[in-house]
C-alpha cells in the first residue's frame, strides 16, 4: 500500500506480510479513508488465515484485531463481516480451499470499489454545476479508495464530462488530508485545484464562486446524519447559510442503519501531538490540554444529497437510504 503519511514528498509503498502488520498500517493512518480501510481489513483478514496454521483457532483474534484499529469508519467492520460470512460457509473445507477463498473474496472487494466509486461519479456529475468552483474537505480520493475515489470520484466524472470546474482543496487540519493528498491527487490528474485553509471556507462559499460541495463520509446513520472528518459539520454549516448546495459522496457499505441517527456513533480520539506538532515541528505549548476528534457529525438537515453506486438519496432520508440500500 501506498503510505499515505509521507505523501507528498515521499511516494513511498509498504508491504505487509501478516495481518498485524495492516492492522498497524490501518491504525497508523498509513491506509486511511473508509472504503480503502475496508478493502485493507478484507485482505489483513485473508493474509491472516494464510499464514495461521490453525485458521480456525486464530481466526477471531484476527478479525478482532483488525476491528480494533479504527472505531468511526463502518466499512472497516463491513469488510470484516464479508469475510467472516465465507469463512463461516466453508465449515468442513480443506485449509487450502478456506485460503484460497479468501484471497478470492479479498480481490472481489477490491475490484467491487472501484467499480462502485465509478458509478458514484457517474450518479454525481450531473449534480456538480458547470464553470463553477467544488470545495471538498479532507481526502475522498482514489488514496481512500481502492481507486478512483468517492468525492473525488465525482469531481473527476464532472471533469471528464466536459465540464469547466476547478477545486478548492480545505487543507484539512490537524492530519492535512487536504494539503498533502487531495491536491496532490487532483494536481496528478491535471484538474485546476487551489488549496485553502479550513477557516477559509466561509469566505469562499460567501463569494458565490463554489458552486456545490463534496466530501466523503466515514459512517452514515438510518436518518442520513454524516460522520466526516472533524471539519464538515462547519464547511456544512457555512454552505446552508449561504445557499451552496452539500453533497455526500459515499457507497452503500457506508451506511449503518442500525443506527437511528449521528450521536450513536462512535467518534475516535486520536494523538494529542497531532495538535501540537505539524511534521514534528511544535506550534503550541508544551503541557498545554488538547482535544482531538478525527470525526464530527453532520446533521441531515445540512446534507442536500447523498451519492452512492445506487443513486442520490434526499430528503427523507430515513426513506431514500433504505430504498438505495434494498431495505424496502
Amino acid at each position: 500500500m501506498l503510505d499515505q503519511t509521507l505523501l507528498p514528498s515521499q511516494t513511498v509503498f509498504v508491504t505487509c506480510t501478516d495481518y498485524l502488520e495492516v492492522a498497524n498500517a490501518i491504525k497508523t493512518m498509513i491506509i486511511r479513508g473508509a472504503p480503502a480501510i475496508g478493502v485493507a481489513a478484507a485482505m489483513g483478514v485473508a493474509i491472516g488465515v494464510q499464514k495461521s496454521n490453525d485458521p480456525d483457532a486464530d481466526f477471531s483474534t484476527i478479525c478482532d484485531t483488525l476491528a480494533a484499529t479504527r472505531p468511526t469508519a463502518v466499512n472497516l467492520f463491513w469488510g470484516i463481516e464479508r469475510m467472516r460470512r465465507v469463512y463461516n460457509g466453508l465449515i468442513g473445507q480443506p485449509i487450502e480451499t478456506k485460503r484460497q477463498r479468501l484471497i478470492e473474496e479479498a480481490i472481489r472487494v477490491r475490484e467491487e470499489d472501484i467499480a462502485i466509486c465509478k458509478e458514484i461519479g457517474r450518479h454525481g456529475a450531473p449534480l456538480v454545476p458547470d464553470n463553477k468552483t467544488v470545495l471538498t474537505h479532507c481526502n475522498a480520493g482514489a488514496l481512500a479508495t481502492a481507486g478512483y475515489g468517492t468525492a473525488l470520484g465525482v469531481i473527476r466524472a464532472a471533469w471528464d464530462s466536459g465540464k469547466k470546474i476547478d477545486v478548492f482543496a480545505d487543507e484539512t487540519r490537524p492530519f492535512l488530508q487536504g494539503a498533502r493528498l487531495t491536491a496532490w491527487e487532483l494536481m496528478q490528474d491535471g484538474i485546476p485545484t487551489t488549496l485553502i485553509t479550513d477557516n477559509m471556507a466561509g469566505h469562499f462559499l460567501k463569494s458565490g464562486r463554489i458552486g456545490c460541495v463534496v466530501v466523503g463520509a466515514d459512517r452514515i446513520a438510518a436518518n442520513g446524519d454524516v460522520a466526516n472528518k472533524i471539519g464538515t459539520y462547519s464547511v456544512a454549516v457555512l454552505a446552508k447559510e449561504n445557499g451552496v448546495p452539500f453533497y455526500v459522496a459515499a457507497p452503500i457499505s457506508t451506511l449503518d442503519l442500525t443506527l437511528t441517527d449521528g450521536s450513536q456513533i462512535p467518534i475516535e480520539e486520536r494523538a494529542a501531538i497531532e495538535v501540537t506538532s505539524v511534521f514534528g515541528v511544535p506550534v503550541a505549548p508544551e503541557g498545554v490540554n488538547v482535544c482531538n476528534p478525527a470525526f464530527d457529525v453532520t446533521p441531515n438537515r445540512y446534507v442536500t444529497g447523498i451519492i452512492t453506486e445506487n443513486g442520490v438519496a434526499v430528503a427523507p432520508f430515513t426513506e431514500s437510504l433504505r430504498a438505495l440500500a434494498g431495505k424496502n
